[in-house]
């Protein structure tokens, strides 16, 4: 007689207070909570601030890719696997819906997943009051922002000189980032287990200049002497700082990645075929 596998210790995360969320976190919660096979070990909500335990398994995330990212600073060195479950708009990485959660309960509880490892960033702001430092899963975008203002980007690549960008911004995107600010940039779309980064320029004054991706263990270095007043360092869309002539931002690849959990049947090109509607060529009714 074998011995049953010891409960899948879960944490969830529900921090927005709409209704919705909360409806679904209470129908989830119902579903593990009468389950043996599943044990909670926590459930964070909008109030929380605590530190995530360290004994969860996986992280079961409620809410959008905005959700997510908010969860990965949350678990900074720490992290742990992500199940996102989209409550949200478009999610890419929240990618299973609420009623497909119950159907899948038997592969989840007998571990029937993929946990892939996917590239993280470390940004360092060094301004005339210091050195600010974030992790990041998304992007890095300096954006001119409220300055309505051309800006002049320099960029470096592990020390060489690569070019000066003039626009409304540029961005610096992981693989995972590639389907968000920079997709409606105009960049490249990246398999989301590559080790790469993307820098996308926003509507760059010289029409020559295009993305360019280049790997993901060399260092990248941004400065903007010139920047007027208005000019934003934006981490994941989410963290909003001004940024400075003088000021200088480095990005790298982080020492830790982001777990995503992955089940069979939700690969990345079946994400892009359900999400961006890749159908093929359109079909016209004939009459």
């Amino acid at each position: 007689m074998t011995n049953a596998p010891a409960p899948l210790r879960l944490l969830i995360i529900a921090r927005e207070p709409s209704a919705h969320i909360q409806s679904a976190l209470h129908e989830l919660r119902h579903h593990f909570e009468s389950d043996a096979r599943f044990a909670i070990v926590d459930i964070l909500t909008d109030a929380d601030t605590s530190v995530p335990p360290s004994s969860a398994d996986i992280a079961i995330v409620l809410g959008g890719d905005g959700a997510i990212l908010r969860a990965c600073r949350f678990f900074g060195k720490n992290q742990v696997p992500v199940l996102g479950v989209n409550l949200g708009r478009l999610g890419f990485l929240a990618d299973l819906h609420p009623d497909e959660i119950t159907s899948l309960l038997d592969p989840l509880a007998n571990r029937e997943f993929e946990i892939l490892p996917h590239l993280m960033f470390e940004c360092t702001h060094q301004t005339a009051d210091g050195v600010h430092q974030y992790l990041g899963l998304n992007e890095t975008a300096i954006l001119s922002g409220a300055s309505l203002s051309l800006i002049e980007i320099e960029l470096e690549i592990n020390g060489e000189s690569v070019t000066t960008f003039s626009g409304d911004g540029l961005i610096i995107s992981t693989p995972v980032g590639s389907t968000a600010h920079n997709l409606s940039a105009g960049g490249p779309i990246l398999r989301q287990d590559l080790k790469a980064f993307v820098v996308t320029p926003i509507c760059p004054h010289t029409l020559t200049i295009r993305p360019i991706v280049d790997r993901s263990d060399v260092e990248y270095r941004l400065k903007a002497p010139h920047a007027p007043e208005g000019v934003t360092l934006v981490i994941d869309g989410q963290i909003k700082v001004p940024f400075l002539s003088g000021d200088t931002v480095t990005i790298r690849g982080a020492d830790v990645s982001f777990p995503l959990v992955r089940f069979q049947g939700h690969s990345f090109y079946h994400t892009l075929h359900r999400k961006l509607g890749w159908d093929g060529q359109p079909r016209y009714q004939q009459h």
